[in-house]
């Protein structure tokens, strides 16, 4: 799940347009933000933030469809997911480049070991497709290599401007594949735009974590490492011990979902190395893993959010909303839903 989330992230063929918005999300975009209510998702000293991949599903994938999503929903603290297929979020000069995700991953997944064996005309579009990729990573990196930050500067501004933080920037160029410029590229990009850290799903090779560590530490960020099913409590310890600018981007949902003990214990162990969290209500193991609706699944979100308030932790815990949207409902609804339950949550 977690490589094909990622596929799709970093897919696309260049792409010289930008994704076309509805009416009113156009209209909202480039309404001024002076005539804006000031966001505030602080709750009882807690700061709810959104990760802005709960937005794929929205036509407009631009930084002000974004924002402006953000400002809908009254969120002032935002963790901006990087580019790839409808993350129209860096700019080479106006050149937007993108892969076909879905394709990539047709083929990638066709050829994993346990399938039958390939036809001739599968085994061309497999070679077809791997080339073809293999070419957009190596554009990409040489426009990244060469980019300036006035895009990411401009971002910033109008993000401050309208009262939103970006406290964290999670871009696909922390792989192992990527060249050191890109790493260093991306460290640039999240100091241009105010962040304190970057997030990254957590590698399986120690050199990465070292590598990553020592370009944060030239920059003055933290890496937050990410976690889905292989979660357990000691994961960071490695990569906690490597470097001080090593972090955890602790994952509630997925963390209970892995069948991890202790949850709550996690966070007062961490919680001194804990750069940001997500929210999200998965069942356990025991119960199929599934996300659902918050109140629903096993996942202790309203005593994780108490234990932050009366703890006085202060990293960010950010909406991701990943669970199906119910029948009659949107993202802006479901998310509004989460929101409300945090504001619940920290009453009082």
């Amino acid at each position: 799940m977690t490589t094909n989330r990622r596929q799709l992230l970093t897919g696309g063929m260049v792409c010289l347009a930008g994704l076309a918005a509805t009416a009113r999300q156009t209209a909202r975009a480039a309404e001024p933000v002076r005539h804006r209510p000031r966001p505030n998702s602080r709750f009882n000293g807690v700061q709810i933030g959104v990760q802005s991949y709960s937005f794929r599903d929205l036509p407009d994938q631009t930084p002000a469809g974004i924002l402006g999503y953000c400002l809908e929903l009254g969120i002032n603290a935002v963790e901006l997911q990087g580019s790839g297929l409808g993350y129209p979020i860096e700019q080479f000069d106006g050149v937007q480049l993108h892969f076909d995700g879905e394709r990539l991953s047709k083929v990638q997944r066709r050829s994993e070991p346990g399938q039958p064996p390939l036809s001739a005309a599968e085994q061309r579009e497999h070679d077809e497709v791997m080339a073809a990729y293999a070419a957009y990573k190596r554009r990409l990196a040489d426009l990244r290599a060469k980019a300036s930050m006035r895009h990411f500067e401009r971002m910033r501004r109008r993000f401050n401007d309208a009262g939103v933080s970006i406290y964290a920037f999670k871009p696909n160029t922390f792989e192992a594949d990527n060249t050191d410029a890109e790493v260093d590229y991306g460290m640039r990009a999240a100091k241009t735009l105010g962040a304190n850290q970057v997030n990254v799903e957590m590698p399986t090779d120690p050199a990465q974590i070292a590598r990553l560590a020592a370009a944060a530490t030239r920059h003055g960020l933290h890496v937050g490492y990410h976690a889905h099913l292989q979660a357990t409590p000691t994961l960071w310890d490695a990569a906690l011990a490597e470097s001080p600018a090593n972090c955890m981007n602790l994952d509630l949902g997925w963390y209970v979902a892995a069948g991890a003990a202790d949850p709550l214990g996690v966070i007062r162990r961490y919680h001194a190395r804990i750069d940001s969290m997500h929210l999200k209500d998965r069942q356990n193991l025991a119960h199929g893993q599934r996300d659902l609706p918050w109140g629903q699944g096993d996942t202790p979100l309203s005593a994780a959010l108490r234990l932050m308030r009366d703890q006085h932790y202060a990293f960010p815990a950010a909406i991701e909303l990943e669970y199906d949207i119910p029948a009659g409902s949107d993202v802006i609804k479901e998310i509004g839903k989460c929101l409300d339950y945090c504001r619940r949550a920290l009453a009082g």
